[in-house]
């Protein structure tokens, strides 16, 4: 094993969550974060660990603050050498992690914190009021971006209005559908159930957003309460970002950890972490319904760990939707019937941006702090399940030290599909969806397929298809497009 001055070890957890009824009075998400962390520290028992921050990383928020590192380590008496930011991306919370791991493991940093917070619940509130909520400045810019923004949509995709995660994720699931070769019936009482296991596990979850059960009934049917997003999807099946939410994580060396009198039964260790990303375009995916960086990269996350999926006690699958989930179960090897979730997910749990993750490390580091000699698996997603980064976790310390791989090179090996913005002529529907507005279908959004493998999209406004579209099934329908993405299925 590696010695205690080249061991990262995760030992401080805290979560926050804010319910006011005034958005006035609630507290912003950069005072949310100090919370988070301050509770983090007094979690390891050595609360001063926090003023002995060598570096503070913040995940990418709603928010609009510079460097909101430089404050949070500032009102924690903190004089960190680094602020670390993001761009936007759930799998940035893991990506931090992973980054403050190898540092530590060099040798670079002794103290480590990580946070993120949103106040998606409070600025919801405060905008039906018309009221303005009190911003503390927070200007500059982080030392280090943990990665680039890089585009969301292809221009395929814009060309037809594309920008809903909900419609692109609601795609996903029908192409799952389609390929398992289920009804439309069968499919959604399959899903409906995965998800009433989220909410159980959320139930039990005394830091979930919603601890309200629900059945499968209740999740799958549609109305005032619960609207139809995009079909499938209903409310209750989509990532819940009115919220007002934050984690932090406190990390360190194994030595310093010692030094400064944090009990062992704190301790908890990363034994192992890849990364790999699929290409970041739904439309140059060659399936929607498999993902080859989940695969390499999950399965080499184990080999490092020397665990099989079998022998992973803990799992937090990122699931800001059912298809995400559906998907890193299949190239993992997880059976759905098994809890998949140590949160209760980003509906139930709760999905405040791209800090979701932090608050599933945390709860994972519970949950294995509590299930002494147990091993935790949280997977982190980002874009449309284009970027991936995962961690295996435990109490007890590795044996061969914390292993990391990137396995980009690996998933870059997988071919891909050209896109095409414009396509006049036959086509296949490959998968879809009906995005609602007010629980009303809109609009029908078709990713098709060209007689020759390309891939381009199709719009559809007819009430009477729109109808049909969710009824039947319409993957693997012949039909047609005009070259200004009209779409007409026989």
């Amino acid at each position: 094993m590696s010695s205690a001055q080249e061991t990262p070890v995760l030992v401080g957890v805290g979560q926050i969550l804010q319910r006011l009824e005034d958005p006035q009075e609630a507290a912003e998400p950069l005072e949310m974060m100090t919370s988070a962390l301050r509770q983090a520290g007094e979690d390891s028992g050595a609360p001063k660990l926090l003023q002995r921050a060598d570096s503070i990383y913040v995940l990418r928020g709603a928010w609009g603050y510079g460097d909101p590192g430089r404050e949070v380590a500032r009102r924690l008496g903190a004089t960190p050498g680094e602020t670390v930011g993001t761009p936007y991306g759930g799998n940035f919370s893991q990506a931090c992690v992973i980054d403050a791991a190898r540092k530590i493991q060099a040798g670079q940093r002794g103290v480590v914190l990580i946070t993120g917070a949103e106040n998606g619940r409070s600025h919801k509130q405060a905008q039906r009021q018309g009221v303005a909520l009190p911003t503390t400045e927070a200007p500059g810019t982080p030392n280090r971006m943990l990665g680039d923004d890089k585009p969301l949509f292809h221009d395929a995709e814009l060309a037809r209005g594309m920008n809903s995660a909900s419609d692109m994720y609601a795609i996903i699931e029908s192409a799952i559908r389609f390929a398992r070769g289920e009804s439309l019936e069968t499919h959604a009482g399959r899903i409906s159930t995965l998800w009433s296991g989220f909410n159980a596990v959320a139930c039990e979850n005394p830091n979930a957003w919603i601890r309200k059960p629900y059945s499968a009934q209740e999740i799958r049917r549609a109305g005032p309460d619960n609207p139809m997003i995009s079909h499938p999807y209903t409310r209750l099946m989509n990532a819940n970002a009115r919220v007002d939410m934050a984690a932090g994580l406190l990390l360190c060396s194994l030595e310093t950890a010692r030094d400064a009198g944090v009990p062992d039964e704190k301790l908890v260790f990363l034994h192992a972490a890849t990364e790999a990303n699929d290409t970041n375009f739904a439309s140059t995916r060659a399936e929607f319904h498999r993902s080859p960086a989940m695969r390499v990269a999950g399965s080499r996350a184990l080999e490092l760990a020397e665990k099989t999926i079998a022998e992973i006690d803990h799992v937090d699958l990122y699931s800001c939707f059912p298809s995400a989930v559906q998907v890193a179960a299949t190239e993992l090897g997880l059976p759905e019937d098994r809890p998949l979730t140590v949160t209760g997910g980003l509906t139930f749990g709760g999905g405040p941006l791209n800090s979701y993750v932090l608050h599933a490390v945390a709860r994972t580091a519970e949950r294995v702090r509590e299930d002494r000699g147990s091993t935790g698996f949280v997977s982190a997603n980002g874009g449309w399940l284009a970027k991936h980064a995962f961690g295996i976790y435990s109490c007890e310390p590795p044996a061969e030290g914390f292993r990391y791989e990137n396995l980009q090179q690996q998933a870059d090996a997988f071919p891909l599909r050209e896109a095409l913005v414009e396509w006049t002529g036959p086509i296949t529907v490959e998968a879809y969806t009906v995005s609602h507005r007010v629980g009303r279908a809109h609009r029908g959004q078709a990713a098709c397929l060209t007689d020759d493998g390309r891939r381009t999209w199709g719009t559809v406004e007819e009430p009477a298809v729109l109808d049909a579209m969710t009824r039947e099934e319409f993957c693997g329908r012949r039909g047609h497009l005009d070259g200004n993405g009209g779409l007409s299925v026989d």
